[in-house]
């Protein structure tokens, strides 16, 4: 993906910086820039009337931002983007990426294969939520961030990131006390276990067992 986002630092831009817990935009703001992520980490989410979060992606370098308002009159964004550690992003404003598109095919055609995979990203997940329920989705969740930041450990996959039951709830849009005792069961079976505060997968076949795992690729079955 990388490789393919970087042909937009062809077109004019600035530079910004975000410290941890600031949002990029909020939901409902009106969009004004496309970005791509310099380093950092970004967490593009839903928040619900009820108060739930859904964490949809955890962007970072290479990553995109902000490109499903393209071609709408008077744009705003439907999701909410905050910097999960210190994060720097290339910011374009809209009607420029707009012209540029226009007058360049190839950059046309890279959007459009990183507009193409998000949604074949987002199907995935929405498979494994309709299919399989909240099992599936905390099960897929796992395998995703496995796919994105894990590392070959003695006893299996060490997931490189620290993550919460809340922040595994809001990847699987379900609760904290759906999550602990699904993450309870996985290491009661010996599937997972903990390393210093991270999530070890022992079994990550028995996860794609599970959900039926149709084997898409990391490209795909990533968390980003």
């Amino acid at each position: 993906m990388e490789s393919i986002t970087r042909q937009f630092y062809e077109i004019p831009g600035k530079i910004m910086t975000f410290q941890s817990g600031k949002y990029l935009f909020h939901e409902g703001d009106s969009a004004k820039h496309f970005y791509i992520v310099r380093s950092g980490k970004i967490s593009v989410m839903k928040y619900a009337e009820n108060g739930r979060i859904l964490t949809l992606r955890l962007a970072t370098k290479g990553n995109v931002i902000g490109e499903l308002i393209l071609y709408e009159e008077n744009p705003i964004h439907v999701f909410n983007a905050v910097a999960q550690i210190s994060s720097e992003v290339y910011a374009i404003e809209i009607p420029t990426l707009q012209s540029y598109l226009e007058k360049k095919t190839s950059l046309s055609i890279s959007l459009l294969k990183i507009i193409m995979q998000h949604m074949r990203k987002q199907n995935s997940k929405f498979r494994d939520l309709v299919l399989y329920g909240r099992k599936g989705a905390f099960y897929s969740t796992l395998i995703r961030f496995a796919n994105s930041y894990g590392q070959k450990f003695s006893d299996g996959i060490l997931i490189s990131v620290s993550l919460t039951n809340q922040d595994l709830a809001n990847y699987s849009a379900t609760t904290r006390e759906n999550v602990n005792r699904m993450l309870s069961d996985l290491r009661r079976q010996n599937i997972v276990e903990m390393h210093d505060g991270l999530i070890c997968i022992k079994n990550i076949e028995f996860l794609k067992t599970e959900i039926q795992c149709e084997n898409c690729g990391i490209e795909i079955c990533n968390i980003e």
